[in-house]
């Protein structure tokens, strides 16, 4: 009898230990497979997270203008901006003189070589004056041009080891920058569209197709978004721009160049808070 009782006591202890072994979760197996499921979830999260939080990040830099921000920069007849993305560094257009775009780079802490692609929008002058100087100072980018240049463009380009990109149609120039394309003015130009958290920023030079053309372009070519800014020169548009712009749902503008003092004020009246005052050492950042 006390054999017995001894044998289902010693049982009952034994399923008594393995509860509280489950319990207190001294089964390892279960207890690290579940833990290690959770630390992997979190690590997973917190990537995504910050992929997410830097991956539509942009920074815009006006370099060369006919508009200044800056009393210490320099302004000339012209335009440059740099684009900052989580992957590269474009420089949009050149300016007309390089020593202007070199002297407003060094100023602003800009290293030349760290820039990774040049996109020039037009063959005037005044946007395409300071590539020769540019590439004296850093030759290993790509120069995204527009497919109607003259080849005296190419063989410049060339002649210092960097190489080009003839664009034509609409086409990606870095992850989420996109080129419009040729499109006609005249003469043939090319904006940028940026694809960012916010929506599209639209980069101009001059404008010369007509910076609503433009706009509806870039539209056309990601017609789940809207235009979240539009930037550059807008050639002196007539004032019903203004309010065609606002038709086409374009939350802010920063005109400068040769868009003209008179429609600049225009825009500010209209667009008010969403206006942007633009011009060399302005910092947009998206």
């Amino acid at each position: 009898m006390t054999y017995k009782i001894l044998v289902l006591v010693a049982i009952l202890f034994l399923i008594g230990g393995v509860i509280l072994f489950q319990k207190e979760g001294i089964f390892k197996r279960e207890y690290f497979s579940e833990k290690s499921i959770e630390v992997e979830d979190k690590e997973i999260k917190l990537k995504e997270d910050i992929g997410n939080k830097g991956a539509h990040e942009i920074i815009l830099v006006s370099i060369y203008d006919n508009y200044s921000l800056n009393p210490k920069l320099k302004t000339a007849w012209g335009f440059g901006l740099v684009i900052k993305t989580p992957f590269e560094e474009i420089l949009f257009d050149t300016g007309g003189d390089s020593s202007v775009l070199l002297f407003n780079m060094k100023k602003m802490s800009i290293d030349p070589k760290l820039i990774d692609k040049v996109v020039i929008s037009h063959i005037h002058g005044d946007h395409l004056g300071g590539l020769e100087g540019f590439l004296k100072e850093n030759s290993k980018v790509k120069v995204y041009i527009p497919s109607s240049f003259p080849d005296s463009v190419r063989k410049m380009i060339k002649s210092y080891g960097a190489e080009f990109v003839d664009v034509s149609g609409p086409s990606e120039i870095s992850k989420f920058v996109f080129s419009t394309g040729e499109m006609y003015g005249p003469p043939e130009e090319q904006s940028l569209i940026i694809n960012s958290r916010k929506g599209l920023l639209v980069i101009t030079g001059c404008a010369h197709p007509g910076i609503v053309n433009i706009v509806k372009k870039a539209k056309e070519m990601f017609p789940q978004k809207n235009v979240y800014l539009v930037l550059g020169g807008f050639h002196h548009p007539p004032e019903e721009v203004v309010y065609k712009l606002k038709e086409l749902e374009v939350g802010k503008v920063a005109p400068s160049h040769c868009s003209g003092d008179e429609i600049r004020e225009l825009f500010r009246k209209e667009y008010k808070e969403n206006f942007i005052e633009n011009g060399v050492g302005k910092v947009i950042k998206i």
